[in-house]
């Protein structure tokens, strides 16, 4: 498979704001987003998808740590 031009760039981004956008809006229930998560996935290399999903993932969480702080669990050694 051939690497993205970029309007195809264009697109999968695109999608994918959107596709953000709309989780955001519905908590991230993915049920409500059905029509943007298939258009992000036929828009975008699936690399690109998985990717994505996973910096989703680490952005939520890193907005969360930002905002209540870190916490160790119980029991964790400390360095």
């Amino acid at each position: 498979m051939s690497a993205p031009n970029a309007s195809e760039r264009k697109a999968c981004w695109g999608a994918r704001d959107e596709l953000w956008k709309c989780l955001d809006v519905h908590q991230d229930q993915t049920s409500a987003c059905e029509k943007h998560q298939r258009e992000f996935e036929a828009k975008c290399p699936a690399q690109w998808v998985k990717y994505f999903a996973k910096r989703r993932d680490f952005l939520k969480y890193k907005e969360k740590i930002q905002k209540e702080g870190y916490e160790p669990a119980e029991g964790a050694s400390k360095l």
